[in-house]
């Protein structure tokens, strides 16, 4: 399945046309997926524009991927992907660092001015701003550690 699809940018925020292109998917059964999979909500903008990010761009694959190629259904994929989100849970509970997608740094990112209400509607962006300040901390971290070795 992912064979046949392209890669995912390097950016922060993709419309629900770009991440149609990623995914195989047409824009109106994206919208149908909010409904039906809790764990699918984009970031919406003035006008209602949707603004997906990374890790929602791989949940959508992710979903495809269940519906269309292994043949769920809709309540038969929520459930297999609620199992695999509460796995996910137990691993960072059990003390596993996980680091996938870590090596994509957001480099288009939408100031926050652009976005409407205060911190306190959009506590998301706010958070998004500072992981990838973090994001990048890290990095000069990794990298200051690897050249001491």
């Amino acid at each position: 399945m992912e064979k046949n699809l392209p890669a995912i940018p390097a950016k922060r925020y993709f419309t629900i046309g770009e991440v149609g292109d990623l995914c195989g998917v047409k824009p109106h059964v994206l919208r149908y997926w909010e409904q039906e999979f809790t764990q699918l909500r984009p970031m919406k903008r003035r006008g209602n524009r949707r603004y997906y990010q990374h890790h929602e761009v791989l949940m959508i694959r992710r979903i495809r991927d269940l519906l269309y190629e292994q043949g769920f259904t809709i309540s038969g994929a929520r459930n297999k992907l609620q199992e695999l989100v509460q796995h996910e849970r137990d691993r960072r509970a059990a003390g596993e660092v996980l680091l996938d997608g870590v090596e994509v740094i957001e480099t288009d990112d939408i100031p926050l001015s652009t976005f409407t209400g205060t911190a306190d509607t959009h506590p998301e962006i706010l958070a998004g701003a500072r992981l990838g300040t973090l994001r990048r901390e890290l990095f000069e971290i990794r990298d200051l550690l690897s050249v001491s070795h």
